[in-house]
């Protein structure tokens, strides 16, 4: 894991304008680093890592850490901090990921181990405690390093802790199932925003401890991410609405069904729970609300990636919200 081959700087059919093609370069090295410090936590142990693909370390397997590093160019963010960002990203993403794969009762795979692939409760749990060891070991390097004292690193640690918890602290809510079913507003403000738009502006929780100021560029792309990642979470809520009504859990779909529609269309929806495990059937029979509902999520995307890039990388606007809708599953140009 020392040396990877380079990847194809492209992305959807477009060739990377030079920065990108350097931010990509840079991506690969934070990633290596989580690796290589991985696997060194784990060497002497029960448990092995298994060398990655290459592919693990490419674009389109990262492309919310690229943005998150995007975001850190932009607002002029040192090379050598963009890199150890993106490593401390690697472990937030293996910490919330094995936290929601328990929770989900699923399994997304952050490290590749000689553990039983059907192990996946024990997999989910030490990705978070590798991933946490990983946090700790890096910024420990990084302040020896740099002569920073110890003070930073107990600070980062705790800001990373407290930015993850307020995302967690929203999940943990509707545990038991929810009672009501809040407006579309509500759902907005008081559930997705912590559930994802705060949680994609924690990858900047540790950069606040490390650099000196936070300028107003680094605001702007913070609330850049926030919308990217309230988005997101539309688009999510599209794919499982039949799985958070059977769950009881929040949605934003449900809401608007509930709160906008006609009172008969709410009932065919809790009609075609029972018997389908897809809502795609229920989106082509109702065309306008699917439409209203993308409209929403691309005003979030658009509006986020929009304000992210440079002038000069507006055009990678639309293949990255493309991209990101394809990701989670649904086809933004589809005729429903």
């Amino acid at each position: 894991m020392k040396h990877l081959p380079a990847m194809t700087a492209s992305f959807d059919g477009h060739s990377l304008p030079e920065p990108l093609v350097m931010l990509e370069a840079e991506l690969q090295k934070g990633l290596t680093c989580y690796w290589n410090s991985a696997k060194t936590i784990l060497d002497g142990s029960t448990v092995q890592l298994i060398e990655p693909e290459t592919i693990t370390f490419s674009l389109q397997r990262n492309f919310f850490s690229a943005l998150f590093m995007y975001s850190y160019y932009k607002t002029g963010i040192a090379e050598e901090r963009r890199i150890l960002y993106t490593a401390v990203n690697q472990c937030l993403r293996g910490m919330v990921t094995g936290c929601d794969n328990i929770l989900d009762n699923e399994y997304k795979k952050t490290l590749e181990t000689d553990l039983p692939a059907q192990a996946h409760l024990f997999r989910s749990v030490l990705d978070i405690l590798v991933s946490d060891r990983v946090l700790f070991h890096i910024l420990l390097d990084y302040c020896q390093e740099h002569n920073l004292p110890m003070e930073k690193l107990v600070q980062a640690s705790t800001a990373s802790l407290h930015s993850l918890l307020q995302s967690g602290a929203q999940e943990a809510s509707e545990e038991d199932g929810i009672k009501e079913i809040l407006l579309p507003t509500d759902i907005l403000a008081k559930v997705h925003h912590f559930k994802t738009g705060v949680l994609f502006q924690c990858t900047w929780a540790i950069p606040k401890i490390f650099e000196e100021t936070i300028s107003p560029a680094g605001l702007a792309a913070q609330e850049s991410l926030y919308n990217i990642g309230m988005g997101c979470q539309i688009l999510d809520d599209m794919v499982d609405l039949f799985l958070d009504l059977s769950e009881k859990r929040h949605n934003y779909v449900a809401s608007v069904i509930f709160h906008e529609e006609q009172p008969h269309v709410w009932q065919e929806l809790k009609d075609r729970l029972v018997i389908s495990q897809s809502p795609e059937d229920f989106y082509a029979d109702y065309p306008k609300i699917a439409a209203k509902l993308k409209a929403k999520a691309l005003y979030f995307l658009g509006s986020g990636m929009s304000s992210l890039f440079f002038d000069q990388h507006q055009y990678l606007v639309q293949p990255a919200t493309n991209f990101i809708a394809e990701r989670i599953g649904i086809n933004l140009h589809q005729e429903e």
